[in-house]
């Protein structure tokens, strides 16, 4: 039986070996990958973000314990930070989320950043992939934290939850980094602690000033005619015709969980009644297309280059001022694109 066969049909050690090899980029495994497209797009996607220290892990344990409540099965996809040493995910988030290791109906996967900008690794959407052709009707993917660069998720998930705590400038933090413009849902995590209201109303009077941002990116957008490769972003998430819900939560303790559930369940609804859910999805696929045609490309230019020693070659010219950086690159392309 082939290994996508063994998925499809929910053979664990196959799907954990299919995301293992997408992530090393083992050969054959995007074949594989392919071979499972026809059976995906039915899971609900929900990412959730926020700064390091605000609770998210918890949260998203009390997530799945909801969804199986409700008798939804759920996939999780915890994007930790990569150790300095192996390259891998530190596997602190899945930890966490220990107790739930033995419910066949939750899947749990970490995977490392490895650098990658917006706090998701090259292989985070084949994961989420994986998940949903598995069969899982909700897919969480909590992101790493990592302030400026996490505004990533909205090009993955269907419903962006950011969370804030009070106390630790998370508001201030939120416009820093644009996660103002990508939230579908606030959570103010924590709100047992002093200021949880007032953080409550500073992000209020940050939702009226993102929608005037909101608003004016749209026009110009439109005004622009702009449907080049920087369009894989649009549709924005902060929708002029949603206004994001801001909840209080007591993670620990399971507070507030359901009221977020229930905020999540709803977004999805109106995105669906909007057509919003079917936009976002096909901004996805765009931007999927264009980050494999990249990759593919880039492999394709390093082997008409000689590989690794093609390339160290093509530096020594220009370091020693025996060629010119364009020259290289032109001949570069031409030995790419010779028929």
């Amino acid at each position: 039986m082939e290994l996508a066969d063994r998925v499809l049909a929910g053979d664990v050690r196959a799907v954990a070996r299919l995301m293992r090899d997408l992530d090393d980029d083992i050969p054959g495994s995007r074949e594989e990958l392919a071979r499972l497209h026809a059976r995906t797009g039915h899971a609900r996607v929900v990412g959730v973000t926020g700064n390091p220290g605000s609770g998210k892990s918890t949260l998203t344990n009390e997530l799945i314990r909801a969804h199986r409540a409700a008798g939804r099965t759920v996939g999780v996809v915890a994007v930790d930070p990569s150790s300095p040493f192996s390259g891998g995910a530190i596997l602190g988030d899945r930890i966490r989320m220990m107790e739930h290791a033995t419910d066949e109906g939750v899947f749990i996967r970490s995977l490392a950043t490895r650098g990658a900008l917006g706090g998701l690794s090259r292989s985070t959407s084949d994961v989420v992939a994986v998940l949903d052709a598995m069969g899982k009707d909700v897919i969480i993917v909590e992101t790493v934290g990592v302030g400026q660069d996490e505004v990533d998720i909205i090009r993955l998930a269907d419903t962006v939850v950011v969370v804030c705590v009070p106390g630790l400038g998370d508001e201030v933090q939120a416009i820093k980094a644009g996660i103002m413009e990508i939230a579908d849902v606030f959570v103010v995590n924590k709100a047992d602690r002093e200021g949880a209201d007032r953080t409550v109303r500073e992000l209020e009077m940050m939702l009226h000033l993102r929608d005037q941002a909101v608003a004016r990116a749209q026009a110009e957008r439109m005004a622009h005619g702009h449907h080049a490769a920087g369009m894989d972003l649009a549709p924005a998430a902060a929708s002029l015709d949603w206004e994001p819900p801001i909840i209080k939560t007591v993670a620990q303790r399971g507070e507030g969980v359901a009221a977020l559930l229930t905020q999540v369940d709803r977004h999805h609804a109106h995105m669906e009644a909007t057509g919003g859910l079917l936009a976002r999805r096909q901004a996805r696929a765009r931007r999927g297309l264009l980050a494999l045609l990249q990759h593919e490309l880039m492999r394709a230019a390093l082997h008409a280059a000689g590989g690794d020693a093609g390339v160290t070659a093509m530096v020594g010219r220009v370091l020693h001022r025996q060629s010119d950086p364009q020259s290289e690159v032109a001949a570069w392309l031409g030995r790419l694109l010779r028929p």
